[in-house]
């Protein structure tokens, strides 16, 4: 292999540099991902079986940062596979030193690939590895045809094993082509996934995201699923100046967005901010294109430095006296939407899903980088710099008055976490190994707290419907008896846009349950309380511990055989075609019909019980869609509902 080449403005030089079956490096195989999915995907929900698709993009995406891929096509079938296509190098097809030919190694071997260094690509998504081989290992099948050094070569596998017959120890060639690239089609496997269908509103969400990142990248999908096929071209020239204006489409902005880019020790920053007339932030990192949802070292270095350079900036200005407190970084981030992206040689993530940067050299260079534009970018000009620092002199004051009223209001009435007349917590107070049952409703709740294990499971009964704290003002939210008991029982505090009391390692619970039942109500209490979390508390759903339980609908009583619960209306149904004999159904309305026993059976027993764990895949779509859905404004939710529609799992 030849060594990285650079143009003069240090830019490398895909076409200097050999890509062959000598760049595939190999670590180990692949023996466990099928039996431990979520360990390379994050889960086998909607959000893992969609992490499928993002996994072959970005390698195409790598393509493109190498400067050898200028489209990908993403096409969502009628069959329920996916197909990917670019037109970057093609995987190298040639035999590989262990044997085979360097593209089976890559989709058959775990950690095989060819950016474990940096002569091929100088920064990529996919480190790791894993994965083509690990959307190859929970497919049905996967199917790849490789255009390159003027032919076409196949090859296709059945649940990760090779089944395309080799033609003297090389994949096959199927005809000739003038072009180069990759064309991967893949139907996710029924066994491994709760759920084969995609979401196409995270993809089309992700692959514009890619699109704003890569601005000289064009990215098409289609969607033949439906009655009328979908077709999407991304193409952002403008790159994140544009994701921010994006961002802000519905905010009344400040001023102009504002872009830097700076690059130290073969770090590249690039970051876009504007401020807007909203009492919150919006900051989104990306490192090597992957959206890193629960930040990182780039952001932290990002934040750090920008508030230091505002509070120097307040004093020079005489906005803040030598007597005051200097800004909080919450009150200088007061109102702004950013967008964050470097482009690092050697990211360390936490886990294969990529959701948070390790590397503290990032916070440095980001630092330092930031550090030095937005310097240069204010000093020339005022008029912005005088705007974001009145958004921080406006947050400062309305954070000193709400401290006082969040003061006066958790301390007017202090809460036993064993005794304030509501919860029935649990004897353990190993967090690892308690759980929290949010239930609605006396009835539902003394069944629950006869029906629980009281050594590790507790029952926090509310009644009726929370605040909606979409709509409501902070003293308003912490005057709500209801969200106070939540407060106080979980133990960690909350986090809001003034401030940030929250504290994860003091949760008291690992898992904390939504218990409703299964009609309109029982929904609507369920939205508003993870609005709560979301807006208020969001680490506990980023990391894992919000679940909402899934009470059955029915129960069946055969004339012979054993009874069954059933979970939904599709279950029903297929109870109906497949049982010979008469059964009796009882149908539940509501959990408060459920005696102690049934419910620590069905709901509350971790060997038989049902729970969805609440997960984010979209930050920005989470936030865009609990504002449509729980705000003010009618004519938008009505439009989402209707367009929706189709999605919902009704019960009629």
């Amino acid at each position: 292999m030849i060594g990285t080449n650079y143009n003069g403005k240090g830019e490398r030089m895909a076409d200097k540099v050999t890509y062959d079956a000598g760049s595939i490096s190999v670590l180990e195989g692949l023996e466990a991902v099928r039996k431990r999915p979520g360990m390379y995907i994050g889960s086998v929900s909607r959000k893992g079986l969609n992490h499928l698709i993002y996994e072959i993009v970005d390698n195409a995406v790598d393509e493109h940062l190498a400067g050898a891929c200028s489209e990908i096509k993403v096409t969502l079938e009628a069959d329920g596979s996916c197909t990917v296509e670019d037109n970057g190098r093609g995987i190298p097809v040639g035999m590989h030193e262990k044997g085979v030919p360097a593209a089976r190694l890559v989709f058959s071997t775990l950690h095989a690939g060819g950016k474990f260094d940096d002569s091929v690509y100088k920064t990529s998504g996919g480190l790791h590895g894993v994965g083509s081989s690990v959307v190859n290992a929970l497919s049905t099948y996967l199917d790849v045809q490789i255009s390159r050094d003027g032919a076409i070569h196949h090859d296709r596998y059945e649940r990760g094993v090779a089944v395309e017959p080799l033609v003297n120890g090389l994949l096959p060639v199927i005809g000739k082509t003038k072009k180069t690239g990759t064309k991967i089609n893949f139907l996710p496997d029924p066994e491994i996934f709760e759920k084969t269908r995609f979401k196409e509103d995270e993809v089309k969400s992700r692959l514009h995201e890619t699109a704003y990142l890569n601005p000289k990248l064009t990215i098409i999908y289609e969607d033949l699923r439906g009655e009328e096929p979908e077709h999407i071209v991304y193409h952002e020239e403008e790159g994140i100046i544009g994701f921010v204006r994006d961002l802000n489409k519905k905010a009344e902005v400040l001023h102009d967005v504002v872009y830097f880019k700076g690059e130290s020790e073969d770090i590249t920053v690039e970051a876009a901010f504007q401020y807007t007339n909203e009492f919150h932030e919006n900051i989104l990192g990306f490192c090597n294109n992957i959206y890193n949802a629960e930040g990182g070292t780039h952001i932290t270095g990002f934040k750090t430095i920008f508030t230091t350079v505002m509070n120097q900036y307040a004093r020079q200005l005489g906005i803040l006296k030598e007597k005051d407190a200097n800004f909080t970084g919450a009150d200088v981030r007061n109102g702004m939407t950013a967008v964050i992206s470097i482009k690092h040689p050697d990211p360390r993530f936490e886990g294969q899903t990529k959701t948070k940067l390790d590397n503290q050299d990032a916070s440095r260079i980001t630092a330092k980088v930031t550090g030095d534009e937005i310097q240069l970018f204010f000093d020339k000009n005022l008029e912005t710099l005088k705007t974001v620092l009145s958004c921080a002199e406006k947050a400062a004051k309305i954070r000193k008055t709400e401290e006082k009223a969040k003061t006066n209001l958790l301390t007017k009435q202090k809460f036993s976490f064993d005794s304030n007349g509501k919860l029935a917590n649990c004897e353990s107070r190993d967090a690892s190994k308690c759980e929290i049952f949010i239930v609605e409703g006396d009835s539902a709740g003394g069944s629950a707290k006869t029906a629980r294990d009281r050594n590790f499971q507790a029952i926090l009964p509310i009644r009726g419907k929370i605040l909606n704290v979409e709509k409501a003002s902070i003293d308003k939210v912490l005057a709500n008896a209801e969200i106070k008991t939540m407060i106080n029982a979980f133990g960690c505090g909350f986090s809001e846009g003034y401030g940030n009391d929250f504290d994860i390692s003091k949760l008291r619970y690992d898992k904390i349950v939504i218990m409703a039942d299964a009609d309109v109500d029982g929904a609507h209490i369920s939205t508003l309380l993870l609005t709560l979390f979301y807006r208020f508390m969001p680490e506990l759903i980023f990391e894992g511990h919000v679940y909402i339980a899934m009470p059955p609908l029915y129960k069946v009583i055969p004339s012979k055989g054993k009874e069954e619960y059933l979970y939904d209306d599709a279950a029903l149904e297929r109870y109906r075609k497949t049982h010979t004999g008469s059964f009796t159904l009882q149908r539940y309305k509501g959990l408060g019909e459920m005696d102690a026993e049934q419910l620590w059976e069905t709901t509350l027993d971790p060997e038989t019980r049902m729970l969805k764990k609440v997960e984010i895949e979209d930050g920005r779509m989470a936030s865009d869609v609990t504002e449509m859905l729980m705000g003010t404004d009618v004519p938008p939710r009505k439009a989402f509902i209707y367009e929706h529609a189709n999605d919902a799992e009704l019960d009629i």
